[in-house]
């Protein structure tokens, strides 16, 4: 038995209040990494862009755009 069908055996007798609280859960623990995931990502984003803020870069800062 897998991990997926140990926790549906474990809360298919709770009452309902009870497994609306863990649904509530699950999905606050799946926002919260979708949430880091995206900090990540903004994080990563800021720290590469910083390579390209110098001076030797300061000429292609008035190129047309095509």
């Amino acid at each position: 038995m897998d991990l997926a069908e140990q926790v549906f055996q474990t809360i298919k007798p709770m009452p309902e209040p009870l497994v609306q609280e863990i649904l509530d859960f699950a999905l606050f623990l799946r926002q919260r990494e979708a949430q880091a995931e995206w900090q990540n990502l903004m994080s990563a984003q800021t720290r590469s862009l910083a390579d390209w803020d110098n001076e030797e870069d300061e000429v292609w800062n008035d190129v047309p755009s095509v």
